[in-house]
C-alpha cells in the first residue's frame, strides 16, 4: 500500500467519524431519542420527559464529551461496577503503554526505518511512496542501526510488564475493597451442587437435606432443588414483556396512544384499546403458565442450589470433596441469582458433554470458512493479482482514487463487516457448552472471540502469502521465527488501515447507535411508542474486550517493526476512553457482575502479544543478518513467562476465589449488622427458577402497579 491510499483510507474514516460526532451530538438532545441514546436513565426515571423547542437542539455541541470526562473512577464505580471499571482500565493501560511506545517508535525507530537504503524508492514522490519505507524492512541487512531496535524491544517489553504489574496490582486490591464494601450477596453464601445421587425412597430434595444436615450441620441453612422448566421460559418472557407495556400505557398521560391496530407493525388489523387487548393476553398467558407450573411438581434434576449461613462455611463445602465418589456431590460457585443461565440446568451429563463437543467442532469449522473473506480481502490489497482475477477491471483499477480505496479502505471494512457477525455465533456456541451463569458465558465467548481473531484477522492475514501456501514449513518449530519475521511486516500497511477501520469508525458507530436508531424510528412511525419495549442493554463484553485488546496485540507487535501504526493506535484508545465513559453512563446497564474477573483474560492476551513480539524479533533480526541479536533476544520470552508466572501465583488466586481472611472478616462484621436476619429469610428463596415463582397479576388498577411475577429482591 502506498502512502496516499493510507492517507485516503484516513479521510474517509476521519469523515465519518466526524459526521457520526456531529448526528449525535444533535440527534441525543431530542426527547424521542431519549431512549436510544439514554435508556439507562430513562429506566430510571420512569417516565419519558417532554422538552419545549428551542434551537439550541438542532446545533451540535461537544457537552456530551465534559460530562463523559467528569466522573470519578469512585462515581463510576458506584454507578456501573467494578466490571465496567475494569473495562475502562484496558483503555487507561493502553494509552500508558502506547504513550512510552509512541514516544520510542516515532521518534526514533521511525526516523532510522526511514533513512535506511535495504528498500529503492523515488524520496522526491512521496505520495506514491510504499509504507514499507516506514517499517524495519527498509533498514540495511546487518547494519548496526539495528540495535536500536533490538534495545527498543528490551525497553519496550519491560514497560508494558511494569504496567501490567501496576494494573493487576491495582486492580486485585479494587476487588477486595469491592468484597469488603458490599453488602451481603446470596451468591457469597450459596453453592451449586451437581451429580447429587438418586434414591427410590427419597426425592432429590429429601436427599439434599439430609446430606448437608449430617455433613455440615452447623453451618447448612437450605437449598433450593432445580427443576426441568424449558417449557415455561418463553411463555414467562412473554409476560413480562406485556406487563411493561401495560405498565407504560397506564403511566402515559396520552390517551390517544391507547388506540391502535393489532395487525402486522400496528398498521393492519382492527383498532383496539391496547390496555384491554394486553389485559386479556396476560390473563391467557398467566392461565397457561399457572399450568404448566402445577405439571412440574415431580420434575426434579440431579443439581441443587445449597445455602449456608456463613460464607466460610460455603467455602468449606466448595473445596472440600463431598463425597467417596468425586463424580457426585460435585460443588461449584453459585452465580447472583440474576446471573443464573436457567435453560441449561435441564440438560444431563450426555447433552453437555456432546454439546462441548460440538462447540469445539463447530469453532473449527467457521474458523476454516472464514478464510474465504480473508483470502477476497488480501486479493484486494493486491491490485496486480485483482487484475489477473478480474481483467475486465483493468481501466478502472487504473485510476488513482479508485484503486487507493480498494486498497486503502475496502480490504478492512469488507473484513470488519464480516467480522461483525462472530460475536454472536460465538456467545450462541458459549450458551450451549453447560455454563451455569450468564457472565461465564460472556467469558467464554470473549476467549473465543479474541483467539478466532487473532488467528483469523492477525495470522491469516500476515501469513497469508507464506504460510497459507507453506504448510509444511510452517508446522516446523525452526521456521516459525523466519515464516512470521517475513509475513508479518509485509502487512504492516494492512493493519494500519484495519486500525483506522475497525477502530475509528467503528469506535465512533458505537456512539451513534445506527441499528437502535433505525428500530426506534420505525417503531414510533408505526404508531407504537417504543418505550414500551424498554430493555436497557448490557455492555457486549465478549466483543468489545476482543476488539480493544486485539488492537494492542497490533501495536505491540509492530512497535519495532512499524511503528507508523502507533499515532492511530493512540488516537483510538482516546476516542474509546471518552466514548465508553458516555456509554457507560447513559446507555448500558450491567446484568452481572463478576468483580472485574475479566481482567485476567486481557492480562493474558497482553503476554501472547509480548511473546508474539520476542518470536518475530529473533526472525527478524535473522533475516536482518544480525545473528547476535536474534539470539539476545531468546532471554526475552523466557523472562516475560517468568513475569506471568509470578502474577499468577501472586494476583489470580484472588479473582479465582476470597481468602479466608476477607471471608471471616466478612462475616463478623455480619453477625453486628441487624438486617442479616431478613437477608437469610430471602436467602431461602433467593435462587427460585423464575418460571416457577407464583403468578401475583389482577385485572384491577392496583395489579398493574405491581410486579407480574413475585421475585425476591436481595
Amino acid at each position: 500500500m502506498i502512502l496516499s491510499a493510507l492517507l485516503t483510507s484516513v479521510g474517509i474514516n476521519l469523515g465519518l467519524c466526524l459526521l457520526f460526532f456531529t448526528l449525535y451530538s444533535i440527534l441525543r438532545k431530542q426527547p424521542g431519542n431519549r431512549i436510544v441514546y439514554a435508556p439507562r436513565l430513562v429506566e430510571k426515571e420512569k417516565k419519558s420527559q417532554q422538552a419545549d423547542f428551542s434551537l439550541e437542539r438542532l446545533l451540535p455541541s461537544p457537552g456530551w464529551v465534559r460530562q463523559a470526562w467528569e466522573p470519578s473512577e469512585d462515581e463510576l464505580l458506584s454507578t456501573v461496577g467494578l466490571d465496567a471499571v475494569v473495562f475502562m482500565h484496558i483503555f487507561t493501560f493502553s494509552l500508558k503503554v502506547f504513550i512510552v511506545a509512541g514516544i520510542i517508535g516515532i521518534t526514533i525507530l521511525l526516523p532510522i526505518n526511514f533513512l535506511g537504503n535495504q528498500l529503492s524508492y523515488d524520496f522526491s514522490d512521496l505520495p506514491n511512496k510504499s509504507l514499507d519505507s516506514f517499517s524495519i524492512s527498509n533498514v540495511d541487512d546487518g547494519s548496526n542501526r539495528l540495535w536500536i531496535h533490538f534495545c527498543a524491544a528490551y525497553v519496550f517489553t519491560g514497560v508494558v510488564c511494569y504496567f501490567l504489574y501496576q494494573e493487576y496490582s491495582y486492580i486485585s486490591s479494587k476487588r477486595v475493597s469491592y468484597f469488603y464494601s458490599s453488602k451481603p450477596q446470596p451468591h457469597q453464601f450459596t453453592l451449586l451442587v451437581r451429580g447429587i445421587p438418586g434414591s427410590s425412597r427419597s426425592s432429590f430434595s429429601e436427599v439434599v437435606e439430609s446430606f448437608f444436615k449430617e455433613y455440615h450441620p452447623s453451618t447448612y441453612l437450605s437449598h433450593t432443588v432445580i427443576r426441568r422448566t424449558s417449557k415455561i421460559q418463553e411463555l414467562t418472557k412473554d409476560a413480562e414483556k406485556l406487563y411493561r407495556r401495560l405498565a407504560r400505557l397506564n403511566s402515559n398521560d396520552n390517551s390517544h396512544k391507547r388506540f391502535r391496530h393489532d395487525g402486522f407493525l400496528g398498521i393492519f388489523g382492527r383498532k383496539v384499546d391496547l390496555l384491554d387487548h394486553y389485559g386479556k393476553r396476560l390473563e391467557a398467558l398467566q392461565d397457561n403458565v399457572r399450568m404448566e407450573q402445577s405439571s412440574l411438581a415431580g420434575k426434579e434434576v440431579a443439581a441443587a442450589f445449597v445455602s449456608f449461613n456463613s460464607r466460610y462455611g460455603a467455602a468449606i463445602a466448595l473445596h472440600i470433596q463431598q463425597g467417596v465418589n468425586p463424580t457426585e456431590w460435585v460443588t461449584e460457585q453459585a452465580p447472583a441469582p440474576q446471573d443464573v443461565h436457567w435453560p441449561f440446568f435441564s440438560s444431563s451429563f450426555m447433552k453437555r458433554w456432546i454439546c462441548k463437543l460440538a462447540v469445539v467442532v463447530a469453532c473449527i469449522a467457521l474458523t476454516i470458512l472464514f478464510l474465504i473473506p480473508v483470502v477476497i480481502v488480501q486479493g484486494l490489497t493486491h491490485l496486480d493479482q485483482l487484475e489477473t482475477w478480474f481483467p475486465f477491471l483493468k481501466g478502472v483499477l487504473n485510476l488513482t482514487f479508485i484503486s487507493q480505496v480498494i486498497t486503502g479502505y475496502l480490504p478492512s471494512l469488507i473484513l470488519q463487516l464480516f467480522l461483525s457477525f462472530v460475536p454472536p455465533i460465538m456467545i450462541m456456541f458459549s450458551s450451549i457448552q453447560g455454563h451455569i451463569s450468564l457472565s461465564n458465558i460472556e467469558k467464554s465467548a470473549c476467549s473465543k472471540v479474541w483467539w478466532f481473531t487473532v488467528w483469523n484477522i492477525f495470522f491469516a492475514n500476515a501469513l497469508s502469502g507464506t504460510a497459507l501456501y507453506h504448510v509444511q514449513v510452517f508446522l516446523e518449530p525452526k521456521k516459525i521465527p523466519q515464516v512470521l519475521a517475513e509475513g508479518v511486516p509485509a502487512q504492516a500497511s494492512f493493519f494500519i488501515a484495519y486500525v483506522v477501520t475497525s477502530g475509528w469508525t467503528s469506535i465512533s458507530s458505537e456512539l451513534f447507535r445506527m441499528f437502535p436508531l433505525i428500530c426506534s424510528f420505525i417503531s414510533r412511525l408505526c404508531c407504537h411508542n417504543a418505550s414500551d419495549d424498554l430493555e436497557v442493554p448490557s455492555i457486549p463484553y465478549h466483543s468489545e474486550i476482543p476488539r480493544v485488546i486485539f488492537s494492542v496485540l497490533l501495536g505491540i507487535t509492530y512497535f519495532f517493526l512499524a511503528p507508523l501504526i502507533l499515532p492511530f493506535l493512540l488516537v483510538y484508545y482516546c476516542l474509546g476512553y471518552i466514548i465508553y465513559r458516555n456509554q457507560l453512563l447513559n446507555v448500558y446497564a450491567p446484568k452481572f457482575e463478576t468483580g472485574g474477573k475479566f481482567w485476567p483474560i486481557v492480562h493474558n492476551s497482553t503476554i501472547f502479544s509480548l511473546l508474539l513480539m520476542h518470536v518475530i524479533a529473533i526472525g527478524i533480526f535473522g533475516l536482518k543478518k544480525l545473528p547476535l541479536a536474534s539470539s539476545l533476544v531468546i532471554p526475552l520470552p523466557v523472562l516475560t513467562l517468568l513475569f506471568n508466572e509470578y502474577c499468577r501465583k501472586r494476583f489470580l488466586p484472588i479473582f479465582e476465589a476470597y481468602p479466608t481472611e476477607c471471608l471471616v472478616k466478612k462475616d463478623r462484621e455480619d453477625q453486628n449488622d441487624p438486617t442479616m436476619a431478613e437477608f437469610y429469610e430471602k436467602l431461602v428463596t433467593a435462587y427460585q427458577d423464575p418460571a416457577l415463582m407464583p403468578v401475583q397479576y389482577s385485572g384491577s388498577s392496583d395489579g398493574r402497579t405491581s410486579p407480574l411475577l413475585h421475585a425476591a429482591n436481595v
